[in-house]
């Protein structure tokens, strides 16, 4: 359940909604009272004024307070209101305390706004009168007043029907006042923002009638955002009816009970008496289709549910509005409502928030051991909030070592009320799609959907429906990477599922990923055929290797799924399962699979590092056989015969080395889409078959040295999207090329067949590049060339290119539109083109130049700054460059000697129009040639003391320094994020909202790699517009003691 603090727009402390401004003599008795009558009928609080109070030459105290202690005013503008004293002192009152123009809401009856902007007509003959009768101040601030109010937008009868123009007025105020609505529940964290959401697609001021589905996972806080909204805006409806728990309702009493209930409570005062659906179906049509009412199904998961309680839209009046919970978006889909909306986990800082508020009482200063303790938790929950709320209020009021040991439990037994309720949506499956889910939960969470899709359909599970059921009923998603994900928590409600086949004996459960449940069956030999799938991996719990015998797996005649994940011996392994979908073996042991083994029901075969040799030695049939994945195994000699496996679409043969040659059979793989053959080191050729392989759309063979000639049949292959010829021995790039329209990826890096040209046609040796109008990616890296090609600039779709370790001393303005620029170890490089021409409209942009001594004589990272600021600095983009260089430059206000910085945060920063942006930079130096090396930094917002109190952070790549190429002497990286960039990818929009004194930068080790990269010095600055100026005076005098350091440095490096 959603659940934080009430927001800071609030109308409750105000007594009155609008403030009705009118002259009485005009209106009072015919539009005015019908506008008040109908204000009131939909619940605003509306002051209108008492005909006695008018008695008076001078506004009564009453109505000063009365316009005070409204939220906005209705002013009724008709013939007589200028020549109204009175009315004209309502006016300037409500000019003068409403400076939010927003709250002040003109209606032009039957007079032209005009005449009262500029006072002329009868308004100017009124305004004669009163300056005959009131001192010159309180004229002046009168038509002051009118002018202000008459420029703003409002409402104009224009010879319309009073009744439809009143309705129009109160439709507009309502859905004004709804955006207001003060959150009422003090223990709400993070509704705010999702109620703004889902108040968007429910517009209210609309005159339709609207259905919207809330819809997501269990416990993620449908009911209470939706039990929250109802109430907020009942007021703006004739009647209400919030059907709470509707499965549960429908299954124990039926719907005729529902929709009894439903009429019951927009109708109160009246008694129904239908005894079936039908009936109630033509009572509810009935009895509101001329009602503008509001309801909420909470809990639906049955399409009936729909059709009995809302039915069609014409069983409401206009403006109507239904709110429909579910965890099933196909049956929203379904149904045809309007839109969906999809609330979100809580972050991280507000995950913390409520946890805080359950289990401290709102307390944020936790003291070390509660606070190691409460990121375990807050990792267990994945920011679900009936988790946070459960837990936290479990754990409330103990001590240390209670909380130790609930956790320590928590992590081996999950908490069962959380998962009792998660269960609710799997127990709504078909078999199907509940095998599926519970392979997704076991196996498969977090795994490439292409692939798990493969293995599934060959479980004959029909995985193209049964995946997007599970994706619309909230207990799957798809994220940007195309990788299936599961939340942590409905992830172990599967396995607790299976956990609970068999609790004593894991040999009888149908799937098997615990290290101590596998050990168990497999030294005990306890496996049964109920065992379907199982993943092997001991590096946890065991660091030996594990053996593995034939015995433990006889009795697993269902076996689909085996993953060993870990080094085993195999001395007597003669057995495999014929049902085996998915065999993924890392290492495996043996020179062969067992010849008993008859693999026709064979998916995918991913033996990566293996010591196969040869997988058969007849042909035998696999014609299911989808992907084939050998990856890093050394031993293997003799490429399959793939003549029975006709539907192959993925071939694997990566790093091994032994391999001499490809069988020609991979010429008859017409729906082969991958094959990856880098660092076969002694393959001799492409076998020519290789035209018939009509799906292609990867190929790569870099790091294949002996290959020399590419067959001409390539060209046939239109649908490559990827060509990686990298550090072959070609002794000529392929003509062919251009040809390939659909190629987004191209490597010649290190190729041969260029460096072998003349020292002065280097360039010449490429093969053209024209027509190739989808690349995207282009690697010219070490191509010793000095000239860069013509071709490239007419590549409108590139966006990476690479041109690192070559000759040339400039590169080409017309290159546009990349998003990075690689130029390291470029060392005749003398200049760089203009970077509004070369980066236009992209969002972000990086220039790498390490080692490029000579450019660095010449332009200074502080000009690069500069040079990119001018173009760039209020577009919302981000910059990256690295460049030789061994000091910060003065520019940057804050310096430290250090690997991080902080800088302060001026109050009101974000609301600083003149601000653009963070600029950050480093000196840094890497001296390992042997790995690949990332450096990052890690970004922290918050008060000065971040203790307890829950600062946000990210980390962020800059630099990427590929293995052999040692960043050897120092370098300077700067990075420039504007505003809008820091807002969009930082921070959570609650940032905006909280107290935040400063920022501070570190710079880290990265979390895949080494730490020998060491920041010596860093710095950073906020920047305005007006800093352009100060980068102008000091550039000059930082140049020259730059060059001076540089010109030392280049020329020990030379």
């Amino acid at each position: 359940m959603l659940s934080l603090p009430s927001t800071s727009s609030s109308i409750s402390r105000k007594k009155y909604d609008v403030f009705l401004s009118f002259r009485g003599e005009d209106t009072r008795k015919n539009f005015t009272d019908h506008l008040y009558d109908a204000l009131k009928r939909s619940g605003i609080i509306t002051f209108r004024d008492d005909p006695k109070l008018e008695a008076g030459e001078e506004i009564a105290p009453e109505l000063f307070k009365a316009i005070q202690q409204s939220w906005c005013s209705v002013i009724v503008f008709s013939e007589s209101y200028a020549s109204s004293g009175w009315c004209l002192d309502e006016l300037s009152e409500i000019v003068k305390q409403k400076k939010d123009k927003g709250r002040v809401f003109p209606v032009f009856y039957d007079v032209d706004p005009s005449d009262l902007r500029k006072q002329k007509g009868k308004v100017e003959e009124d305004f004669t009168e009163h300056e005959k009768r009131y001192d010159e101040d309180k004229v002046r601030r009168w038509r002051n007043a009118l002018t202000q109010v008459a420029n703003i937008k409002g409402w104009h009868l224009n010879h319309r029907h009073e009744t439809e123009f009143i309705g129009d007025i109160v439709r507009k105020i309502s859905a004004k006042l709804c955006e207001t609505y003060p959150i009422v529940h003090d223990e709400l964290v993070g509704i705010s923002s999702r109620l703004e959401e889902l108040y968007a697609k429910i517009d209210i001021g609309e005159d339709d009638v609207r259905i919207i589905g809330i819809c997501e996972m269990g416990g993620i806080g449908k009911t209470t955002l939706a039990r929250l909204a109802s109430t907020q805006m009942s007021p703006h409806f004739e009647g209400k009816s919030f059907l709470a728990d509707v499965r549960e309702v429908s299954n124990t009493r039926g719907l005729v009970s529902l929709q009894k209930q439903l009429l019951s409570q927009i109708l109160p005062e009246e008694c129904f008496n239908f005894f079936n659906v039908h009936e109630g179906n033509a009572i509810i049509n009935h009895r509101l289709s001329n009602k503008k009412v509001l309801v909420v199904l909470d809990d639906v998961d049955n399409l009936q549910h729909l059709k009995c309680l809302v039915g069609r839209r014409n069983w409401f009046g206009l403006g109507s509005r239904i709110i429909v919970t579910t965890r099933d978006e196909h049956l929203l889909r379904s149904y045809g409502v309007d839109d969906v909306y999809k609330p979100t986990t809580l972050n991280a800082h507000e995950a913390l928030q409520l946890f805080n508020l359950k289990a401290f009482n709102g307390e944020t200063r936790l003291e070390n051991d509660f606070s190691d303790l409460s990121k375990r938790v807050l990792k267990y929950t994945g920011g679900l909030p009936l988790a946070l709320e459960v837990l936290g209020s479990f754990l409330c009021g103990r001590d240390v070592a209670q909380w130790r040991s609930a956790i320590e439990r928590l992590e081996r037994d999950s908490n069962k009320e959380i998962l009792d309720r998660l269960q609710i949506s799997f127990d709504g499956l078909d078999q199907t799609e509940q095998d599926i889910f519970l392979d997704i939960a076991c196996f498969f969470n977090g795994k490439m959907k292409d692939f798990v899709m493969k293995v599934l359909n060959g479980c004959e599970f029909f995985p193209d429906i049964g995946i997007d059921v599970l994706i619309k009923k909230s207990l799957l998603t798809v994220d940007e990477h195309k990788r299936l994900r599961m939340h942590d928590l409905l992830q172990e409600m599967g396995r607790k599922i299976v956990r609970e086949k068999s609790v004593v004996e894991p040999g009888k459960r149908c799937r098997l990923w615990a290290e101590r449940d596998v050990y168990h069956v497999l030294t005990k030999n306890t496996g049964t055929e109920m065992i379907e799938g199982m993943i092997i991996d001991n590096k946890r719990e065991m660091n030996k290797t594990l053996t593995l015998s034939a015995d433990a797996f006889l009795k697993m005649k269902r076996l689909r799924l085996l993953k060993v994940l870990c080094c085993s011996n195999c001395c007597d392994f003669t057995y495999l399962s014929n049902e085996l979908r998915l065999l993924d073996w890392t290492r495996y042991p043996l020179k062969s699979l067992p010849s008993s083994f008859q693999p026709k029901n064979l998916v995918a075969l991913l033996l990566s590092y293996s010591n196969i040799e040869q997988l058969w030695k007849e042909n035998i049939p696999l014609y299911k056989l989808k992907v084939l994945n050998f990856k890093g195994s050394e031993n293997l000699i003799k490429a399959p015969d793939l003549t029975t496996a006709p539907n192959l679409e993925i071939l694997v043969l990566k790093g091994c080395t032994r391999l001499l040659d490809i069988h020609p059979s991979v010429g008859n793989l017409s729906s082969l889409v991958l094959l990856n053959l880098k660092d076969c080191r002694n393959l001799g050729s492409v076998p020519g078959s290789i035209g018939g392989c009509k799906s292609l759309k990867s190929l790569n063979l870099s790091g294949c040295y002996k290959v020399e000639y590419l067959p001409e049949n390539l060209q046939q292959l239109e649908f490559l999207e990827e060509l990686d010829l990298s550090k072959t021995a070609l002794r000529k790039p392929p003509s062919f090329i251009s040809q390939l329209k659909n190629l987004q990826f191209l490597s010649f890096n290190g190729s041969k067949a260029i460096q072998r040209g003349r020292i002065n046609s280097m360039t010449s040796m490429l093969p053209s590049l024209l027509g190739l109008s989808s690349l995207q990616r282009l690697n010219l890296r070490d191509c010793n060339l000095f000239d860069i090609p013509s071709d490239i600039c007419c590549l409108y779709s590139l966006k990476e290119l690479e041109l690192s370790g070559n000759n040339f001393t400039s590169i080409p303005s017309s290159l546009f539109n990349l998003v990075y620029l690689g130029l390291s170890s470029c060392k005749e490089l003398k200049s760089l083109p203009e970077l509004s021409k070369v980066y236009t409209s992209v969002g972000w942009s990086t220039i790498t130049c390490i080692d490029c001594y000579r450019l660095a004589e010449n332009i200074d990272a502080l000009t690069l700054l500069k040079k990119h600021l001018k173009v760039f600095g209020n577009t919302g983009k981000r910059f990256n460059f690295i460049l030789p260089g061994s000091e910060i430059p003065e520019w940057f206000s804050q310096q430290r000697g250090d690997s991080s910085i902080k800088v302060d945060l001026p109050q009101e920063v974000w609301n600083d129009n003149q601000w653009m942006g963070v600029a950050l930079c480093c000196i840094f130096v890497s001296d390992d040639a042997s790995r690949v090396e990332e450096l990052h930094f890690r970004a922290v917002s918050g008060l000065s003391n971040f203790k307890g109190r829950n600062p946000r952070e990210f980390m962020m790549g800059f630099g990427t320094f590929p293995a052999g190429k040692p960043v050897m002497t120092d370098h300077i990286f700067i990075r420039y994020s504007s505003r809008d960039e820091m807002y969009r990818y930082s921070w959570t929009t609650d940032w905006l909202d909280q107290e935040c004194e400063e920022l501070e930068f570190s710079f880290v080790r990265g979390p895949f790699t080494l730490n020998s990269v060491k920041v010596k010095k860093c710095g950073v600055r906020l920047v305005y517009e007006r800093d352009l100026e100060e980068m102008e005076q000091i550039q000059e005098l930082h140049s020259s003691q730059c060059c001076e350091n540089l010109e030392d440095t280049a020329t020990l490096c030379r």
